[in-house]
């Protein structure tokens, strides 16, 4: 507990925080309301996105009090006073993550032997890549355990982009043009999102200095999760969409309340 942040790390990390928390806030009431705009046969997809991001949402507010408790601001300096929770990330990640492969899968519905192969070994490789990663998190920068740890973690990672990249890429000659544009969109921000993962942990390792690696981390883990929680479910929203539209459904136009006149008031208006 001898990290010391200057005033502006603090606060970079602090905003970062209060950012994903108003990303996760706005994109759960955005699934919410939007759920009735795609065909009820593929609103369990939506469903997840919006159980997601409640569930970072309420762990990031759980990782902002607990980094604000965990450092004291003297002389102009934070200094960290008591230790700061990463555990909250990791119990997030063990279930979001899972999550968001399985309403992958979902959306596109597949025959179901495939669909329930799929979740069933993609789930597991989630698992254990959050589960692998977290020993080497909480180990000494200095020594080799993190990056064996690390590297035990990345094993089921690239096995989940196999699966998705070759297995599910053979699922897709069913679909339409316009879905396998969106999945393809989506298996690439995976790569590309998930990516900075394995970087932000790594960091303490790489740069000698602690507080520049650890607000780095910190800040690089967020953009991460927004990309990969909202942004993954605005995707998988917009591949409903297509596929709502694809099966020839309409969502209802809402109506103006102000608009509707009541029976009562019609007959009387006729006499």
């Amino acid at each position: 507990m001898d990290l010391v942040l200057s005033e502006n790390q603090f606060d970079l990390v602090y905003n970062s925080f209060s950012f994903v928390i108003a990303c996760m806030g706005a994109a759960f009431l955005f699934f919410l309301l939007s759920r009735s705009k795609v065909a009820p046969r593929h609103q369990l997809a939506v469903t997840i996105s919006t159980i997601v991001v409640a569930i970072a949402a309420y762990h990031y507010v759980r990782i902002f009090d607990s980094w604000n408790a965990a450092f004291e601001l003297v002389n102009g300096e934070y200094l960290q006073v008591a230790p700061f929770n990463e555990g909250y990330r990791y119990v997030d990640w063990l279930l979001t993550v899972p999550l968001l492969l399985a309403e992958l899968v979902i959306v596109l519905k597949l025959n179901k032997s495939t669909t329930r192969s799929l979740i069933t070994r993609l789930t597991i490789a989630a698992v254990l890549m959050i589960g692998l990663g977290w020993p080497g998190e909480i180990a000494d920068p200095d020594t080799a355990a993190r990056t064996i740890w690390g590297i035990a973690s990345t094993i089921p990672f690239v096995y989940i982009l196999y699966v998705l990249f070759v297995e599910l890429g053979k699922s897709l000659n069913r679909q339409s043009a316009g879905v396998r544009k969106l999945v393809d969109g989506l298996r690439y921000i995976i790569l590309a999102t998930w990516g900075v993962y394995p970087i932000a942990y790594l960091l303490p390792q790489i740069i000698d200095n602690q507080a520049t690696a650890e607000v780095a981390r910190q800040v690089g883990y967020s953009i991460a999760d927004v990309l990969a929680k909202p942004l993954f479910g605005l995707l998988v929203f917009a591949i409903a969409v297509a596929k709502s539209r694809d099966d020839g459904f309409e969502p209802a136009l809402d109506q103006d309340p102000g608009l509707v006149v009541p029976d009562d008031a019609s007959e009387l208006a006729n006499n």
